[in-house]
């Protein structure tokens, strides 16, 4: 009873401790991504502190932590600038905000579909690299998508739907910079790069935002101009209820956008889940943590929240910080929650550019070059499908290269196992038997063996039928024989292709 309590003791304080370290960098990434998103602040807050909660609650796992991310929340923006309801200063109009709740209440409804049908399974024929080049498009977006805000340069009417648009755009409006601004995000980034060299296990981006927020305090003191984060009411909680009639309306972009989410979500997700896991010894349940996701969304629709799926960073943070249940990611929303109830009016002594710059920071550690190496050099396939999905995100759209990207791989990968390896063999002189080759001596046999090992399914029966075929115009076969051991996953396809060949 003693070691009993004492282990339900030191759970309790290594949960609390890992939840109070994820929150810490969950708060101010929440206010990122909503300004990533172009939603207002409260909802990168109100997300993170919903989906941790509800996600928690549902997944039961300490492997992953729910909240906004930069995929989902660069793949957002996208979508609504695409469709003309992003304002000149960035900002989503009333408009866009009308059909955010529809927008996660589909891909809640997916989430939780594929959960209950177990089909999260299917996730495993997607390649990893359509994730690295996803990724590393939305880095790169994010980066030049917050330039501007570093720069201080002024609110145009201009909206950028593409990488190069928007380098253009900053670079034809650089000559209106802001001293102040610019001088405030040199002055955010030293002191960040210095934090996290000589303080790694610091959550160094709240610590960061903090001292450059006072920095920014003093500039104004001095009669300097610094644009800062407008406040929210934080009295109550704010419930979003899906427009009907608007959703109807853009029922194609909901649709669309939905499974993007979705797909993101369960690949983004279950791929951090499975890896932290692997790492401690342990395993998850994807159904369930797909399910997970779905109420996770859910409430996002419900309470505005933004899109949530399996956050890397807080993920990783909650492990190393020495979670050993899921009451650390429960613990980690209610922090969060606390936090949206107390920054409400704080917020207003956040200078835009400092937040930019780390937003910046943040988008830049999403580029991985291990892993863009190795989807380059390992295939000819894993290569085609990083160049095209990640140069669809550039030039394109986030939610049109996840798509891209996922029909790409599965192509290529039926394209290899469409591809059965065929073999002619003969007996030799001593009675072995062995491959015919280039090499080996001319005969006429009347007998052929065919060897065929790989798959059979109705991607190769076409490519099985000509072979065959052509082995058998010889006029001197008298018997063919064919050797099935290792061939697997005859369908009905396969099946009639031999009937034909009979």
């Amino acid at each position: 009873m003693l070691r009993k309590g004492f282990i339900s003791k030191f759970n309790y304080s290594n949960n609390l401790k890992a939840g109070l370290n994820v929150a810490l960098l969950g708060i101010p990434q929440g206010m990122a991504y909503a300004l990533i998103s172009g939603l207002p602040l409260y909802y990168g807050l109100l997300g993170s502190s919903v989906a941790a909660i509800l996600g928690s609650l549902t997944g039961r796992s300490r492997f992953i932590t729910l909240g906004p991310t930069n995929a989902t929340a660069v793949l957002l923006f996208g979508v609504f600038s695409k469709s003309e309801m992003v304002s000149s200063n960035g900002q989503l109009d009333q408009y866009g905000l009308s059909i955010l709740p529809s927008i996660l209440l589909c891909t809640s409804i997916i989430l939780i579909i594929a959960g209950l049908l177990r089909v999260s399974f299917l996730i495993k024929f997607i390649s990893r690299t359509v994730i690295t080049g996803y990724i590393s498009a939305a880095a790169l977006l994010i980066v030049v998508n917050q330039l501007r805000s570093v720069l201080g340069i002024a609110q145009h009417t201009f909206t950028s739907t593409n990488f190069f648009e928007t380098i253009l755009n900053v670079l034809k409006f650089s000559v209106e910079f802001s001293p102040t601004a610019l001088s405030l995000s040199l002055i955010t980034a030293i002191l960040y790069l210095s934090f996290q060299y000589k303080f790694k296990t610091l959550p160094n981006v709240a610590v960061t935002l903090v001292i450059s927020s006072v920095v920014g305090l003093v500039f104004s003191s001095f009669g300097h101009t610094v644009p800062c984060l407008s406040t929210f009411d934080t009295s109550l909680i704010p419930l979003s209820i899906p427009d009907y009639s608007n959703s109807i309306d853009n029922l194609d972009l909901i649709l669309n956008t939905s499974f993007a989410l979705a797909l993101l979500c369960l690949i983004e997700g279950l791929s951090i889940g499975k890896s932290l896991a692997s790492r401690e010894g342990d395993r998850i349940n994807g159904d369930k943590a797909a399910i997970s996701f779905g109420v996770g969304n859910l409430g996002c629709a419900l309470f505005c929240g933004m899109p949530a799926s399996g956050s890397l960073t807080r993920s990783s943070l909650n492990v190393s910080s020495g979670a050993k249940t899921w009451h650390s990611n429960l613990y980690t929303g209610i922090f969060i929650m606390c936090g949206y109830f107390l920054l409400g009016n704080l917020v207003k002594y956040i200078p835009i550019s400092v937040l930019a710059t780390l937003v910046i920071f943040i988008g830049i550690s999403l580029v991985k070059w291990s892993q863009i190496i190795t989807a380059l050099r390992t295939t000819h396939s894993d290569c085609i499908t990083f160049l095209v999905t990640f140069t669809t995100g550039l030039f394109f759209s986030l939610q049109l290269a996840i798509f891209v990207g996922v029909i790409t791989s599965v192509l290529l990968f039926l394209k290899k196992v469409a591809q059965p390896q065929m073999t002619e063999q003969q007996y030799n002189e001593k009675g072995d038997l062995m491959d015919i080759s280039s090499k080996t001596s001319k005969q006429k046999p009347e007998v052929s063996i065919v060897h065929v090992e790989g798959e059979l399914f109705f991607a190769a029966a076409d490519l099985f039928y000509e072979q065959i075929r052509r082995v058998g115009e010889n006029r001197n076969i008298k018997v063919l024989v064919l050797k099935l051991l290792n061939a697997h996953h005859l369908d009905a396809t396969s099946v009639l292709a031999l009937e034909e060949l009979l």
